[in-house]
């Protein structure tokens, strides 16, 4: 498994990356363990999770319980120190905290939560899940209207979370930080500010990213790269569109469309066809679509850690049995057929 820094924070990360958003829901704490077991055995060193974790469906009874899912794991097993840890600081949701978000007045309060949740006294990547001020993914980008933005309430947030955050750093509870759902302008302003105040620098971004859905390839590759901030891709099999398992209406029992069967904007006119001409390059080069889509992540010219999750043990095993694969300049080439023809399916 090929390893990468973590922006410029010196910490080595796998460049897969365990989800574990279904982790006490779906996947039950013993599959979820067994899940961790594998991953660490497969040469993966990073989880990631969050403080509205579990989701699909995100319930305010769950909230917090994919944390403690992972602290159980660290308790039972005594190998914190074998796993890098993600995970974020929730948004403005009415489950999470009645809504408060996050703000320079409760980070701190907030992280103290996450940390009590993990059982751990430190977290390597602490993220912000979504910007104050709003953002385009999810969909949003089809419609999205910054201009009741207020830059100097911006700024000032960030500054005082960044301030908080240092004050985090230097007690030990936090190594690195990372943002999420963020757009190329928002990144280095916290890059700007974190480097005036001596903060936590922007380590990652996690957003999404996938053979179907590219919104990361032209102004946030191009700060990637001159910003050494890690792509930390979200959905990279677009919730499971990428395995090719929906194809012909098909709704596998238990798979994530039964819950909701929109797939989060996902399923739309467009998606099918896309889906089955990446189809027809996996078939073409002998592959399964997942592992072509995994790989794919892998070619990048900007740093990435992709994150996928497994609502079974099984499922990650299939998974894991392509982690190694590197794809040739013939199957991009291929690729890059597909997505000019299929280039925003949703």
């Amino acid at each position: 498994m090929k390893q990468i820094e973590l922006g410029r924070t010196g910490i080595m990360v796998s460049d897969w990356c365990l989800g574990t958003m279904t982790f006490s829901t779906q996947t039950p704490q013993d599959d979820a363990h067994r899940q961790i077991d594998m991953a660490l055995d497969a040469g993966l060193n990073f989880l990631d999770t969050a403080e509205m974790y579990p989701v699909n469906p995100m319930r305010k009874d769950t909230v917090g319980n994919s944390e403690k899912c992972i602290a159980e794991w660290i308790t039972k097993t005594g190998r914190r120190k074998d796993v890098v840890i993600a995970t974020k600081a929730g948004g403005d949701s009415p489950l999470i905290r009645g809504g408060a978000g996050f703000t320079p007045e409760n980070i701190l309060d907030v992280l103290d939560g996450n940390l009590a949740r993990l059982g751990t006294d430190y977290i390597d990547l602490y993220q912000l899940h979504w910007p104050a001020r709003g953002s385009y993914m999810f969909r949003q980008n089809w419609t999205f209207d910054p201009s009741g933005q207020s830059r100097a309430q911006t700024m000032d947030h960030i500054a005082g979370v960044l301030d908080k955050l240092k004050q985090a750093q230097d007690a030990g509870k936090i190594r690195a930080f990372g943002l999420s759902n963020e757009s190329a302008w928002g990144t280095t302003k916290w890059i700007d500010v974190a480097t005036e105040l001596g903060a936590p620098r922007v380590a990652s971004v996690q957003n999404e990213y996938s053979l179907l859905c590219r919104l990361y390839d032209t102004d946030m590759a191009e700060m990637s790269v001159n910003e050494d901030v890690v792509c930390f891709s979200f959905s990279p099999l677009a919730t499971g569109l990428l395995t090719g398992k929906y194809q012909n209406g098909v709704v596998p029992d238990g798979s994530r469309m039964t819950y909701g069967p929109q797939l989060g904007g996902r399923v739309q006119p467009r998606v099918f066809d896309a889906v089955d001409a990446y189809l027809k390059v996996a078939q073409k080069h002998d592959m399964s679509l997942a592992h072509m889509a995994m790989a794919f992540q892998r070619s990048r010219p900007f740093k990435v850690s992709a994150i996928f999750g497994a609502s079974t043990s099984a499922q990650l095993a299939e998974l894991l049995a392509g982690k190694d694969i590197e794809l040739s300049a013939e199957v991009l080439a291929d690729i890059d057929t597909a997505h000019r023809a299929h280039p925003m399916p949703f």
